[in-house]
């Protein structure tokens, strides 16, 4: 959890203003302020227990996961699209805080992780937490897992004079959210216990360095870690923890917890649904009371539009923007469109007077075309000049 007094924020709510307007940049917006379709799905008590009785939950984070997934899909049916939202929640308790949320609804491609934790470093960079590292599995699906749940059940009786009595009723049952207990208790025998992405199927293994891939691309640090787990009603393919050094110990601690939620999403849905999220938790200070939802900060109306093609290009979409981000220069994507005419063909709904565009050819040379759309004129700008070019030629202020 972070600390209020480790960054230069006095307060809860000024931290949680910083962090929605860096989430604004990229596209996210408040759920609650999400208008509902006519075609979105309603939900009555009786359907949201018959859902719950049948997930296994094995993390603390897992349960709020569910109301999540519900307000989803109460505002927007599963065939809407891409769906970017940040939602502020408070929890309750011994030990209450806030906690800053980032959802992506509707879609399974490894970039809406990597986009995650893109925005989850920019935030906790803009809060003083300089230096990270990201820890990464993959439990894969529920399908595709039984043989890894089979091993942790073995490993877990072969252990089981030293597991709490009140956990071992437990082991039968959930032999998953058994180890997790563990493994948040510090159990000595954790570091012997199977491996979750030792287990993957082919298919997963290329999804899992598809993510990888991405990271590396944009020169992310990461390192893979089978401890971080959760219940397999929840959670499928990639989980992750952004971890941060303390300001004064130098250890590095989590302060931000993610994953990819399409098992839990799936049973609300009733259907396949993509939905990933992170959750960075903080400490509550500056007032009796912090609102559960701050004012959606207002983001100027952006000039540019940012378009791309190719695999190549999309790995490195992310860099670019970040780079914009920090010079203060709004822009609007469409990053979840692969192909080019439906990008642009919202950069022209939208009226947008300049489109900086990365294709195969400009990722290969880290570069990036900006097109005038008055005149059609265009310019190839390198990657690392991409801003003094765009305040040169007047562009931006």
């Amino acid at each position: 959890m972070i600390q209020i007094k480790d960054t230069p924020y006095s307060s809860t709510a000024s931290l949680m203003q910083s962090a929605i307007k860096t989430a604004e940049f990229f596209g996210f917006q408040e759920l609650d302020s999400i208008p509902r379709s006519p075609t979105a799905k309603k939900f009555s008590n009786t359907d949201v227990a018959k859902v719950e009785s049948n997930v296994l939950f094995a993390r603390r984070e897992e349960k709020a996961l569910s109301a999540v997934a519900r307000k989803f899909l109460s505002v927007v049916p599963p065939s809407h699209g891409v769906t970017l939202a940040w939602k502020v929640r408070r929890t309750t308790g011994t030990n209450p805080q806030m906690n800053f949320e980032l959802h992506i609804f509707g879609t399974s491609t490894v970039l809406a992780e990597t986009m995650l934790i893109v925005v989850t470093r920019a935030i906790l960079q803009s809060i003083g937490l300089q230096e990270q590292s990201v820890s990464i599995n993959n439990i894969g699906t529920t399908e595709s897992s039984g043989r890894f749940v089979r091993d942790v059940g073995i490993f877990l009786r072969k252990h089981t004079d030293s597991i709490s009595p009140a956990l071992q009723p437990r082991i039968e049952h959930d032999p998953v959210g058994t180890l997790v207990q563990l493994i948040e208790k510090g159990h000595p025998a954790i570091a012997r216990a199977p491996q979750a992405f030792e287990y993957l199927t082919e298919e997963e293994r290329r999804r899992l360095w598809d993510l990888l891939e991405h990271l590396e691309t944009l020169r992310i640090f990461y390192e893979m870690d089978g401890k971080i787990l959760g219940s397999r009603d929840c959670w499928a393919h990639t989980l992750f923890e952004i971890r941060a050094a303390h300001p004064e110990s130098g250890i590095h601690i989590p302060v931000a917890f993610g994953g990819r939620y399409d098992a839990l999403a799936s049973r609300f849905a009733r259907k396949s649904t993509g939905a990933v999220m992170v959750s960075i938790p903080c400490e509550i200070k500056g007032g009796a009371i912090i609102p559960t939802s701050p004012k959606s900060v207002v983001v100027a109306k952006p000039a540019f539009f940012y378009a791309y093609v190719g695999t190549e290009a999309r790995k490195k979409s992310l860099a670019i923007l970040e780079v914009l981000r920090l010079a203060g220069i709004p822009i609007l994507h469409e990053l979840w469109h692969d192909r080019m005419g439906e990008q642009m063909e919202r950069a022209r709904t939208l009226s947008f007077p300049f489109i900086l565009i990365m294709g195969h050819k400009e990722a290969l040379e880290n570069t990036v075309i900006v097109r005038e759309v008055a005149n059609n004129a265009q310019e190839t700008v390198p990657a690392g000049q991409l801003v003094q070019y765009l305040k040169r030629h007047k562009m931006v202020a």
